[in-house]
């Protein structure tokens, strides 16, 4: 598939990853959280088969477990300012070889192999796709044929409003886009509900 694929992931140190958990798990619990939800999105990214798989770290590329996890991943550090400029970076290189581009974190394990091929399958059809999470975000956003800076600048993240707010810039710029069925994301303690007991096994 004439795709690629950019996972962005925060390195699973203590402090650094999934601070929102570490009053339910503390640091050390939150980030082995962190990493088993790396390897979960990782193993599913490659099982899509793109045709390019990026995974971009924070706050660089140079903790073990992203190289454990990224196989045969391009493998490198996410560039920009803040959460916006990031996102539209990822995308923008994803655009720059393929015709589409599909950007999304680790912190919605229902986003599986046949849910990312879905995306892309829809992507060709419209101009962007995402799949919402149950918190008013997103968990996926896909691009095609071109980058939208104006999707990602001076954004309201980590609210409520991030999905309302991008379906309102979407219609401002007269783009067409299709949302897939909306999954549960992992940031805040009662999220936890949604991962089995495998997850803390």
């Amino acid at each position: 598939m004439n795709a690629c694929l950019t996972v962005l992931a925060k390195a699973p140190l203590p402090g650094l990853a999934k601070t929102r958990l570490i009053p339910a798990l503390g640091a050390e619990g939150a980030a082995a959280l962190a990493e088993r939800l790396l390897a979960h999105t990782l193993q599913e990214a490659r099982s899509a088969g793109f045709g390019r798989l990026r995974l971009l770290g924070s706050p660089d590329a140079a903790h073990p477990a992203l190289a454990t996890h990224a196989g045969h991943a391009e493998l490198g550090a996410q560039q920009g300012a803040d959460l916006g400029e990031r996102m539209h970076l990822a995308l923008s290189e994803g655009l720059r070889l393929h015709a589409l581009a599909l950007l999304i974190g680790t912190d919605a394990p229902a986003l599986d192999a046949d849910r990312l091929r879905e995306a892309a399958r829809t992507l060709q059809d419209v101009d962007a796709v995402f799949v919402p999470a149950l918190d008013g975000g997103y968990a996926l956003v896909g691009l095609r044929g071109r980058p939208q800076p104006a999707l990602f600048e001076a954004m309201r993240w980590s609210t409520p409003q991030v999905m309302a707010d991008t379906r309102e810039r979407l219609r401002g710029l007269g783009l067409r886009w299709t949302e897939l069925a909306p999954v549960a994301d992992v940031d805040e303690p009662a999220d936890l509900a949604s991962l089995g007991p495998e997850w803390f096994a």
